[in-house]
């Protein structure tokens, strides 16, 4: 039976506006209360996909290589790690024998690498394969200006020289392991990858950044930082379309408050919040 686990690594925060696109704050604000400067809070939880003899980890969050220049722009808070948050489930990082990564951007794959005692670049799992797709791997290594701040090669190139990486075909509902197949999405970035995992008795999507929180689930809800807003927002109604029609829950790597959800239509044909829950929670659609 394949289980799935909350990896929680904390929270970082980013500026309102920034992530709610065109609606305005007197409305998002509802959502995800700002700041004195504007900064909402948001969480980097990842999933781990147990099958048992895989142990495959999506996505690392943002790691802790950072200086304190960066820390001071995306203030990095909270109790939970990446290694804190699978001690609590019994596994080291040398258990782990997947990474799948949906994307680039530092805060899904800060922690795919650590500096060591001597402050050198090592992988974080030292025993895993990690997995991306060749059309975002080359789009990370030579980014545009809009998203270059959020590509840093040392989350991934290192990994990729010694081996670590490999590639996944970019099809449509590809295959990945015995529990999960791939979509692709290119309004947030170009090939982010959204994983679909079947338990067995639920099926659940990672969300990464097509639904970051509940308070994206409205159409105009599209981040500023992706880099095609029009293609969000078709690929959400497609998404939305899919898993209503699939009885698929989504699971939310960014909402501070909530794990998982799923949606309804109101009486407008409107897709909205149906209800959230924990991913350890039995879950019936």
């Amino acid at each position: 039976m394949v289980k799935l686990h909350s990896i929680d690594t904390g929270y970082f925060k980013l500026d309102g506006g920034a992530m709610y696109g065109v609606v305005p704050k007197r409305l998002w604000n509802k959502l995800n209360p700002a700041d004195e400067i504007n900064m909402c809070t948001w969480a980097m939880r990842c999933l781990l996909v147990d099958e048992g003899d895989r142990k495959i980890l999506i996505d690392t969050g943002m790691g802790d290589k950072h200086g304190e220049k960066f820390k001071s722009h995306f203030m990095p808070h909270g109790n939970d790690t990446l290694k804190s948050s699978l001690a609590k489930i019994g596994l080291a990082p040398e258990d782990i024998t997947d990474v799948l990564l949906t994307h680039f951007h530092f805060d899904h794959v800060g922690g795919n690498t650590e500096l060591d005692a001597n402050g050198k670049i090592v992988p974080t799992f030292p025993n895993a394969t990690y997995w991306t797709n060749e059309v975002h791997y080359k789009w990370a290594l030579e980014p545009n200006p809009r998203e270059l701040a959020s590509f840093l090669k040392h989350d991934f190139v290192p990994l990729r020289e010694m081996g670590m990486m490999e590639f996944i075909d970019v099809e449509k509902d590809i295959s990945f392991s015995k529990s999960i197949k791939l979509r692709f999405a290119y309004g947030h970035t170009e090939a982010m990858m959204i994983p679909i995992i079947d338990t067995g008795e639920k099926k659940i999507a990672f969300g990464a950044d097509l639904l970051p929180s509940y308070g994206h689930i409205g159409m105009p809800y599209v981040m500023c930082y992706d880099i095609r807003p029009l293609d969000t927002m078709a690929e959400k109604a497609e998404f939305f379309d899919y898993i209503h029609q699939e009885n698929i829950a989504v699971f939310l790597e960014h909402d501070k408050d909530h794990e998982c959800l799923t949606i309804t239509k109101n009486d407008r044909g409107r897709y909205v919040l149906d209800q959230t829950f924990k991913v350890d929670q039995r879950h019936t659609a």
